[in-house]
């Protein structure tokens, strides 16, 4: 026989579509020539391949061989091809008998020497073979325990190409999956370590509860970093299809913790203010990686020191913080991932960034414009809140008192409202308050009497108010009734949210 057919997956994205790998085995000079749009790591597998399949004892056939990876138009990136280029072009050659592996989804890179290496996204990979109908696969040891994370698939596992030959031939067994790991995840920073800031706490069980952006500014050492860092330890643990998609998204970056289970804890990223545009929202020639919106989807992407970020990386954030996904055109295509994030952002309230506050800085008005000018008008309207917090005082270090409320407390008030608000947004699929459409709650029966938002027609009527802040503060006022439990806000809690969105002080804090 001197054709054999394969499958494999490629990813567009964290699409996977499935690959049919030809090999045809022809008289001819001995070349091996790979068709079907293969980027150069692919290319290169034609070494690897040869080199793999001789140091694994088998006959390299002295032919001219052309593999083809079907459909052709679709482009196709990484190493990820190599085991089932190898196994196509040993089922061409007779060595290998291609019955057992019909149906069945090859995945993974080969090294020299015949292991079978392993590579990223195998989760929407194999995600994607599910979908086409393949319930077999067979992907490297190092990938396995990921990969048995899809439902209605059966999952095998190689170390080297020699234990694939002889599976094929009924001479030896493939290797099983590992059992998941019984460790629990370590818990992370708590609420309780936060000592005073009531304002910085309430904002961030608001947060929480209802999916909003949240900015904050304060001197050094007032808690803004501190408060960011414990907003995923007061977020639900992420569901099903939540933890499908945060996983699949680790998966392609490469950054999945070693026992590859499913993620459950929302992703928390904090890039470094020097992180470049590709860094934040993704990029890269060939396979587009994901960046750090997209690794925080369903998570918190926390910005610290915001205004040294460069401006054009900054306002990178705009669309995809309204559409809650990131698109990136290239030449070859289009790549597009899912960035529902969380946005933190953090900053001191100038240059100097006295810890004793405005009355001890030392600089300019116009230096503080053009320092907090980073923050365009555009992207600070997309922020929901925007916090102003106080130096903490020696008594709220020193003197014992009761200890702070931890997050396991916060983090029940937030679950309940956050079931009100799923319970009351199910049929529009809707998770959070913060994902609602403005003019569903512009429109019956949602929309509030006039007099409740009074405050939010003047401010918008005399230009301190946009027309997306008008909905991002109803939302808001949503978000407060549901933490008091309460079905619809008063006009308390719309003034309320006016003044959280505005960054003016407000009588409320966490009880």
């Amino acid at each position: 026989m001197s054709y054999a057919r394969v499958l494999c997956v490629g990813l567009a994205g964290v699409a996977g579509h499935l690959v049919e790998v030809e090999a045809d085995l022809s008289t001819g000079l001995p070349a091996l020539a790979l068709t079907g749009l293969p980027d150069t790591a692919l290319n290169e597998a034609r070494d690897r391949v040869r080199a793999a399949v001789v140091n694994s004892g088998r006959d390299w056939p002295n032919r001219r061989i052309t593999v083809n990876l079907l459909p052709a138009a679709l482009p196709k990136h990484g190493s990820s091809f190599d085991l089932a280029i190898a196994a196509a072009v040993l089922a061409g050659a007779g060595e290998l008998p291609p019955a057992p592996l019909d149906r069945v989804v090859l995945l993974g890179e080969l090294g020299l020497d015949g292991t079978v290496r392993p590579v990223r996204g195998v989760l929407p990979m194999v995600a994607a073979a599910a979908r086409a109908g393949i319930t077999r696969v067979i992907v490297p040891a190092g990938n396995a325990r990921e990969a048995t994370v899809v439902p209605g698939v059966t999952v095998r596992a190689v170390d080297t190409l020699h234990r694939l030959v002889e599976f094929a031939r009924g001479e030896a067994a493939l290797l099983d999956p590992p059992a998941a790991p019984e460790t629990a995840e370590p818990p992370g920073p708590d609420l309780a370590d936060v000592a005073g800031q009531e304002i910085g706490r309430y904002a961030l069980e608001i947060a929480a509860a209802g999916g909003h952006h949240l900015a904050l500014f304060g001197p050094p050492g007032s808690g803004k970093t501190m408060l960011a860092e414990r907003l995923p330890s007061i977020l639900p643990e992420l569901d099903d299809d939540a933890a499908l998609e945060v996983t699949a998204l680790q998966s392609i970056a490469g950054v999945l913790p070693p026992d590859g289970g499913l993620v459950r804890r929302p992703p928390f990223q904090a890039p470094h203010h020097s992180s470049s545009l590709a860094a934040l929202v993704g990029g890269g020639s060939g396979l587009i990686r994901p960046g750090a919106l997209s690794l925080a989807h369903r998570g918190v992407l926390f910005l610290d020191e915001v205004p040294e970020m460069g401006r054009g990386t900054l306002q990178a954030l705009r669309q995809p913080l309204e559409s809650g996904r990131v698109v990136l055109s290239r030449a070859r295509g289009t790549t597009e991932y899912p960035a529902r994030a969380q946005l933190v952002v953090a900053a001191n309230p100038c240059p100097c960034a006295s810890p004793a506050g405005d009355h001890a800085c030392q600089c300019t008005p116009l230096v503080r414009r053009r320092y907090l000018g980073k923050l365009s008008g555009p992207l600070l309207d997309r922020i929901d809140m925007k916090i102003h917090l106080l130096p903490v005082r020696a008594a709220q270090l020193t003197v014992a008192t009761e200890p702070a409320e931890p997050s396991t407390a916060v983090a029940a008030r937030v679950a309940r409202a956050r079931t009100a608000a799923a319970a009351r947004w199910a049929t529009g699929g809707w998770r959070v308050n913060a994902e609602v459409p403005g003019h569903r709650l512009r429109r019956p029966p949602w929309r509030l009497p006039s007099r409740d938002t009074a405050v939010l027609h003047d401010a918008l009527e005399i230009g301190v108010l946009s027309a997306r802040g008008f909905d991002r503060c109803l939302r808001l006022a949503w978000t407060i009734a549901d933490l008091d439990g309460r079905d619809r806000p008063a006009v308390g809690d719309v003034c309320e949210a006016y003044q959280l969105r505005m960054g003016e002080p407000t009588t409320r804090s966490a009880t």
